[in-house]
């Protein structure tokens, strides 16, 4: 029988991470898929760049009270400068780069932040239009960036190769983690807000109600843009101290699922939507011996060897095209999926967990350089 999970007992997210790397420092702590190949760093590794990291932030004025925003799709180095943003007793508000630009734009003014993180030339375009040549940003690729950007363009790499010494920790319990923004359904900005606290204690109770372990092989396959995330993603890696997986790019992240076979995968509606309908394209036509097969596998019939020989037949291939065969915690995060998507699944074996977001959002006064996206009255 395995041995419970003995839980990290610091109270602020990157104090966490320090007691990962004092437990289990050569054990690979997150892996980012990099020009075909996938490479690995430790807890150790990622504890020393998150230092470095939080003295380059604060070399950029970052601390307490202040906030980094990230707008990047899913990159390790999110993940990481979050950490060091927490260290400083700073606040990360994450957006998620694919929404429109006029949404975004008015976002970005609303959060507000001292520095900004994006991932190429659209969202600088889009950050430099909200906020200015003045506002301090860190780009995660130089190749990808003019030479004209002006004083307060920063690479990630600059800033890790400048090795300053880590400061010392200054977040608190209490403090906020995490800011999400957005427009509610009346164009009226709404907040929410995770202190730390919050989010090991929910990310406690995550790894405990499933039975998460240092084993697990996670996927971060979308944006850190949601509650949903830092709740049942990022807070329980961290206290279960498992690997935390990157796709190369949003394009090759259906691959590099297959590739990596993850244990557990945190998806939204859209996320399992577009995996079913990606199946779906591929089954034969309605009446086909072949799609008959597929729906006697699917339908459990025949007792313990029919379905034995469903499985090895047609549940297992599927399985695979979805990169699912070893995932153990399948997690819904948001809202659910139609109820004929969820049955497809649960035929196919992938029981999925619903978790809802149930943290509260609250309304927020928007400065007046954060334009509102137009909204149709209910009658239009």
């Amino acid at each position: 029988m395995a041995k419970p999970l003995t839980l990290p007992s610091a109270a602020t997210l990157p104090a966490v991470l320090l007691e990962q790397a004092a437990r289990q420092g050569r054990r690979a702590a997150l892996r980012h898929k990099r020009l075909g190949v996938w490479r690995e760093r430790s807890w150790a590794e990622l504890a020393d760049e998150v230092g470095r990291l939080a003295a380059a932030l604060a070399g950029l004025g970052l601390g307490p009270g202040q906030r980094l925003l990230a707008l990047t799709p899913p990159r390790p180095q999110t993940a990481l400068l979050s950490l060091a943003a927490h260290w400083l007793g700073a606040e990360v508000a994450a957006l998620d780069p694919a929404l429109p630009a006029e949404a975004l734009s008015g976002l970005i003014a609303a959060a507000q932040p001292a520095v900004t993180l994006i991932d190429g030339p659209a969202q600088r375009a889009v950050t430099l239009a909200a906020l200015g040549e003045a506002a301090p940003v860190i780009y995660l690729d130089a190749r990808r960036e003019p030479q004209t950007g002006g004083p307060a363009g920063r690479a990630y790499a600059e800033l890790l190769a400048e090795q300053a010494a880590p400061p010392a920790l200054a977040a608190t319990p209490e403090q906020t983690a995490f800011r999400f923004f957005r427009w509610g359904e009346h164009g009226g900005l709404e907040t929410q807000t995770l202190s730390h606290a919050f989010l090991l204690q929910e990310g406690g109770e995550r790894v405990r109600a499933h039975g998460l372990s240092a084993d697990e092989r996670a996927l971060a396959a979308r944006a850190f843009a949601t509650a949903e995330q830092a709740r049942h993603l990022f807070a329980p890696w961290l206290l279960a101290g498992f690997s935390l997986n990157f796709p190369e790019n949003l394009a090759t992240r259906d691959q590099d699922r297959r590739e990596l076979g993850p244990t557990l995968v945190a998806g939204t509606r859209e996320t399992y939507g577009r995996l079913a309908d990606d199946v779906a394209r591929r089954l034969p036509p309605p009446g086909h011996w072949q799609r008959r097969l597929v729906d006697w596998a699917l339908s459990g019939q025949g007792g313990a060897p029919g379905r034995a020989l469903g499985y090895w037949l047609v549940r297992r291939p599927l399985l695979d095209v979805l990169g699912l065969i070893h995932t153990r915690h399948p997690l819904l995060l948001g809202p659910p999926l139609p109820a004929a998507q969820a049955e497809w699944f649960a035929r196919l074996g992938v029981r999925l967990h619903a978790l809802p977001d149930v943290a509260r959002w609250q309304e927020a006064s928007a400065p007046a350089t954060a334009a509102r996206p137009f909204v149709t009255s209910a009658g239009a």
